[in-house]
């Protein structure tokens, strides 16, 4: 794996304020180049964000005991103790070293699992925090099919959210606290690169598409450009530096990438923290999934369509088996947990 080069920036920075054709076109172009894209305009103040962030900090600093009562399963729900994840099993010989608390969907302001202690409080907060996140996905979604060119006969704007609603069932949509404590000295044991440490081996996500928040003064994501080579992507890309909270970073995940024939990329990306970066590194992703019962069909698009034909796209693209939701992440998590399917 080569190092980290300069910060990728290249990446758009999308206002999503408004729901038209333009923003369609801008937000398609950038999930097909690079997988990965800045939006701004999201709705969420710095106040939301700081609150949430907080309650992320007194869940990992409560005591291992009260984290193990709510430890990860075959659901995907709960503690992700240090270690205990493999995202790139050919290369890793040890799990990341990091915590997660992993949230699924909440009914009626409900969890649907065990919580731990310090979060029991604040279950209402933690699900109007998905809800919102839900929402922005939403209408993410109703662009990248306004900016595909679905037809209105065939579901317009609504084909991919009619697709991740609630109502018609489960999904594996996750809401993910992260945690990467600062290094000790002695961090031998590590994968190291240069002056970094990777913290989250390369992957890509398993569902849609992952929403990303960040704090200002703690950096670490990086993506694999299409040269191969790794770059550092800026919490606070150029032109946003007097936003009042950074942008959220949005990535394609494999499923909409199957969805469209590879039009839209999944991008191999990390977390690679410089060895001189003393301060822990949080951070929140929303993992937004369709309805597990939904076939990975290619959707009604004539890009994607063209995609289909184009015989420089990737076989496994072209002619992949065809998956539900469900089916999909299960054989995900279990090489990544080494779980049975």
């Amino acid at each position: 794996m080569q190092p980290a080069s300069s910060p990728v920036d290249q990446l758009s920075v999308i206002d999503v304020s408004r729901i038209d054709s333009h923003t369609g076109d801008q937000i398609l172009e950038a999930a097909s180049k690079w997988g990965f894209l800045y939006v701004r305009n999201h709705g969420f103040t710095a106040e939301d964000l700081d609150r949430i962030f907080d309650l992320s900090r007194q869940f990992f600093k409560s005591p291992r005991e009260e984290k193990q009562k709510c430890v990860i399963g075959p659901d995907d729900k709960g503690w992700s103790a240090p270690y205990s994840e493999v995202l790139d099993p050919e290369h890793q010989q040890q799990g990341d070293f990091k915590e997660a608390m992993n949230f699924g969907e909440f009914i009626g302001g409900k969890a649907q699992q065990p919580l731990a202690e310090s979060l029991v409080p604040h279950e209402s907060e933690l699900s109007e925090f998905a809800d919102r996140c839900h929402d922005l996905c939403i209408r993410l979604l109703q662009l990248f099919a306004i900016g595909l060119k679905v037809r209105d006969e065939d579901g317009g704007e609504s084909w991919f959210s009619s697709r991740h609603d609630p109502s018609k069932g489960p999904s594996g949509t996750i809401l993910r606290l992260l945690y990467y404590s600062a290094l000790k000295a002695s961090g031998s044991e590590f994968i190291k690169e240069a002056d970094e440490v990777i913290r989250t081996a390369a992957h890509t996500d398993f569902g849609a598409i992952t929403l990303l928040f960040q704090r200002p003064s703690q950096p670490g994501l990086e993506i694999q450009t299409p040269s191969s080579k790794w770059a550092p992507v800026d919490v606070y890309p150029a032109g946003t530096e007097n936003d009042t909270v950074p942008p959220i970073v949005v990535n394609i995940g494999d499923l909409l990438s199957y969805w469209t024939a590879g039009v839209l990329r999944s991008t191999m990306h990390r977390v690679c923290i410089p060895k001189k970066n003393k301060e822990d590194r949080y951070s929140i992703a929303f993992f937004c999934h369709p309805v597990a019962t939904t076939e990975l069909t290619p959707i009604p698009s004539p890009l994607v369509s063209a995609a289909k034909d184009d015989a420089s796209k990737p076989e496994d693209n072209k002619k992949a088996q065809v998956l539900t939701a469900a089916e999909h992440l299960q054989k995900r998590l279990a090489a990544t947990y080494g779980w049975d399917t």
